[in-house]
C-alpha cells in the first residue's frame, strides 16, 4: 500500500523513537475493509522496530495506539489513510514526546489541568482538510492527560452511525456523547469549550505571566509570520501571538498564484510558515487570543484569554479576516445540520442531493464547480445583479448542465425541520416577492470579515471594520501597526500580506531607530 520512497521518508522519521509503540487492533474477519487496514499498519510497521501490532477478533474496524503495552488513549475506526495519514503518524510521535503541534509549556499545563474522565470521539470525512487539524489536537489531548480519551471515525466506514446522530458536516466532536464542535477549528478553541464544560484544577495553571518584548505580532497568518520574521531578522525580541500558525490559508486548498511557487496548499503554506518562523528567536505564543489592548505611556499592553501580559513599544496586528455569515433566521441553528462553509469537507455529505451556493465571487462559483461533480444540482445565489467571479470561472460554471445561477437574489431565512436544512428562503429584489428553494445543503460563500473586534476603540477602522492604514502600514497610534486582511490595503491576497507584514515590520523599525517608539 505504501511506496518505497514512503517508507524511507517514515524510517527517517521514526529512526529516533524511544519507546516501543503497539498497534492493537481489533476488526471483524468479514469487514469489507480489514485487509486494506491490516496491509496499511503492516507497512507503517515495517519501518522501525521501536513499531509492531497485534490483531484480535472484533465486531467492527478499530485499533489504538499503545506505548510500552499501555494505552495512550488515542484510538482510529476507521483507515487512517488521505489527509489523516499525517495524524497517525503524529499520534505516535507525539507519544514519544515530539512532533511540532505539540504546544508550549503553558498550554500543556492547561491541558494537564482538565478535570476527567472525558471521552472525546471526532467524525471525519477522509477528503476533509480541516479535519486533521481537529484529530491532532485532541489527540495531543489524550497523550497530554491520562484523564483523557479520544477516537477519530471515519463517516464513510460508520455510516449508520453518522445517519443515527443525523450529521451532514465535519470534523464532528462529541464529549461524552453530547455535540462539542462542528466544522474548523483548533487546538485553543477546543481546549476552551473543554476548559468550559469540565473545568480546570486551577492550581496546575500558571497565571499572571509578565514579559516584555521589543515588538509583539498579533496573527499567525501570511502578514503576521513576515512581520515576525522581519522583526527577529533586525535582532529584536519579538512575540507572535495566534490562535493557529497558518490562520486562513489553512483553510485554503489549492494556492496557484505563488509568484515562483506554481503550486502549492494552505496547509503546505502554513507548515512552512511554521518551519520559517521556528529558524529565529521568536517566541511563538500559539492558541491564545487576545483580550484587551492598552496604551500605558507609549507602551502597548496586550492582555491574552490565558492570564498573560505582554509590554512592547511596537504593536503589529495582523489578525486577517474571518468567512461572513449571513446572519439570517436558522443560519446559526443548522450549522453543522446543512449550512456549512467549506465545500471540499462537507460536500461529499451531498452526493446525489441538491445544494445551494450564496455568493458569486471566485470562492463562491469555484464552490459551485466543486460541487456539481458531486450533488444533482447545484444552485448559486447571488445577491448582485452580475457575479463578481473571473471570467474564466464562470464561463466553466455556465457550462455544467447541473448548475443553475440566480442573480439579485437575496436569502432571508433557512428553512429546516428541526433536524436538518430543508430549504433556503430568498427573495428577488427586483420584484420583491419571495419564495422558498426546497434543497438539502446551503454553502455560505459571501467573502471575508475583517478580525478586528478587540481593537475597536484603539485605532480607526472603517465602516468594514478594517483597520485604516497608512501607505506604511502606520495606524492612527504611534507605535502600533497593522498588516494584511485586517487592513484597509485593497486586495485580500496572500502574496500582498506577506510584503504588508514586512512593510509593517521595516516601519517599526524605522521609527525606532528615529527615535519615535518609546
Amino acid at each position: 500500500m505504501l511506496d518505497s520512497s514512503l517508507k524511507e521518508q517514515l524510517r527517517t522519521v521514526f529512526a529516533d523513537l524511544k519507546a516501543q509503540y503497539t498497534f492493537d487492533i481489533a476488526v471483524s474477519d468479514q469487514h469489507e475493509s480489514r485487509n486494506e487496514l491490516l496491509e496499511m499498519l503492516s507497512d507503517v510497521v515495517s519501518c522501525s522496530d521501536k513499531l509492531s501490532s497485534k490483531v484480535n477478533e472484533g465486531n467492527g474496524l478499530e485499533f489504538s495506539i499503545l506505548k510500552d503495552g499501555e494505552k495512550t488513549g488515542v484510538k482510529f475506526r476507521g483507515i487512517p489513510n488521505g489527509h489523516e495519514f499525517t495524524s497517525l503518524l503524529l499520534a505516535i510521535l507525539n507519544s514519544d514526546g515530539k512532533g511540532k503541534n505539540i504546544p508550549d509549556d503553558f498550554i500543556v499545563g492547561r491541558v494537564k489541568a482538565l478535570k476527567g474522565p472525558i471521552s472525546l470521539t471526532t467524525y471525519v470525512s477522509l477528503t476533509c482538510t480541516n479535519c486533521p487539524d481537529i484529530v491532532q489536537a485532541l489527540n495531543v489531548m489524550a497523550i497530554l492527560n491520562p484523564e483523557i480519551s479520544h477516537e477519530m471515525v471515519d463517516g464513510a466506514l460508520n455510516q449508520e452511525e453518522v445517519d443515527a446522530l443525523k450529521l451532514q458536516g465535519v470534523p464532528a466532536v462529541f464529549a461524552d456523547g453530547k455535540l462539542l464542535h462542528v466544522g474548523r477549528g483548533d487546538f485553543g478553541e477546543l481546549l476552551s469549550k473543554l476548559e468550559n464544560q469540565y473545568g480546570s484544577d486551577d492550581q496546575k495553571i500558571e497565571t499572571g505571566t509578565t514579559k516584555n518584548y521589543d515588538v509583539v505580532v498579533v496573527g499567525g497568518g501570511p502578514a503576521g509570520a513576515a512581520a515576525a520574521i522581519y522583526s527577529a531578522r533586525k535582532g529584536l525580541s519579538v512575540a507572535l501571538l495566534a490562535e493557529r500558525i497558518g490562520g486562513q490559508v489553512k483553510e485554503t486548498v489549492g494556492i496557484e498564484n505563488m509568484v515562483s511557487i506554481p503550486k502549492t496548499t494552505g496547509e503546505e503554506l502554513a507548515n512552512n510558515l511554521k518551519l520559517h518562523i521556528k529558524d529565529y528567536a521568536i517566541d511563538v505564543l500559539e492558541h491564545r487570543l487576545v483580550e484587551n489592548v492598552e496604551v500605558e505611556e507609549g507602551h502597548k499592553v496586550v492582555y491574552t484569554n490565558v492570564g498573560e501580559k505582554l509590554i512592547t513599544p511596537a504593536l503589529i496586528i495582523a489578525t486577517g479576516a474571518s468567512w461572513r455569515k449571513l446572519n439570517v433566521a436558522g443560519e446559526s441553528e443548522y450549522i453543522g445540520k446543512g449550512v456549512a462553509f467549506c465545500p471540499h469537507c462537507d460536500g461529499p455529505f451531498y452526493k446525489g442531493k441538491h445544494a445551494a451556493v450564496v455568493g458569486g465571487g471566485n470562492s463562491g462559483i469555484e464552490a459551485a464547480i466543486d460541487l456539481a461533480g458531486i450533488c444533482s444540482k447545484v444552485t448559486v445565489f447571488e445577491f448582485l445583479d452580475e457575479l463578481k467571479a473571473d471570467k474564466v470561472l464562470q464561463e466553466k460554471a455556465r457550462s455544467l448542465p447541473n448548475v443553475e445561477i440566480i442573480l439579485s437574489s437575496q436569502t432571508t431565512e433557512v428553512v429546516g425541520n428541526g433536524d436538518k436544512v430543508t430549504g433556503i428562503r430568498v427573495k428577488d429584489r427586483k420584484t420583491e416577492q419571495e419564495r422558498v428553494v426546497e434543497l438539502d445543503g446551503i454553502f455560505v460563500q459571501i467573502g471575508l470579515a475583517a478580525n478586528s473586534s478587540v481593537f475597536k476603540g484603539l485605532v480607526s477602522m472603517n465602516r468594514f471594520g478594517e483597520i485604516e492604514v497608512d501607505s506604511h502600514c502606520r495606524t492612527d497610534v504611534p507605535g502600533i501597526y497593522a498588516a494584511g486582511d485586517v487592513t484597509t490595503v485593497p486586495y485580500k491576497q496572500i502574496i500582498i500580506a506577506m510584503g504588508e507584514g514586512a512593510k509593517a515590520s521595516l516601519s517599526a523599525f524605522e521609527d525606532r531607530i528615529r527615535g519615535v517608539l518609546s
